[in-house]
């Protein structure tokens, strides 16, 4: 997360997160997907076609408020960025699949920038 000192350069204002390296697809499939197994085989057909081998790095699914990297959000109360969507941005991540707005949420990152 990337902070900018208020005018007295005492209290960070929070921004939201720079999502300029990274790809973004946001789908909305009719009907809607059943689960977050739905989901994740979807975006992962998504990312092959996008970017052939790749690396999921960080995920959500809103239905059961679960994250991956499980716990990275736990330093990240209050915060503008989402702790999976930081660990995405600061792993590498090219890829962003966003899912009927944010029901789940998929980064990837592909391997021939490893």
């Amino acid at each position: 997360m990337s902070e900018k000192s208020g005018p007295d350069n005492l209290c960070p204002i929070p921004q939201p997160p720079d999502f300029s390296a990274i790809e973004q697809i946001r789908l909305d499939p009719d009907p809607p997907l059943a689960d977050y197994l739905a989901a994740m085989a979807l975006a992962n057909r998504e990312a092959t076609g996008r970017l052939g081998d790749y690396m999921l790095l960080s995920w959500y699914d809103r239905d059961r408020d679960f994250e991956s990297p499980q716990h990275a959000s736990e330093c990240h109360q209050g915060s503008a960025t989402p702790g999976y969507v930081d660990y995405a941005i600061h792993h590498g991540a090219r890829l962003m699949i966003d899912l009927h707005q944010g029901r789940f949420v998929f980064f990837y990152l592909p391997l021939e920038a490893i």
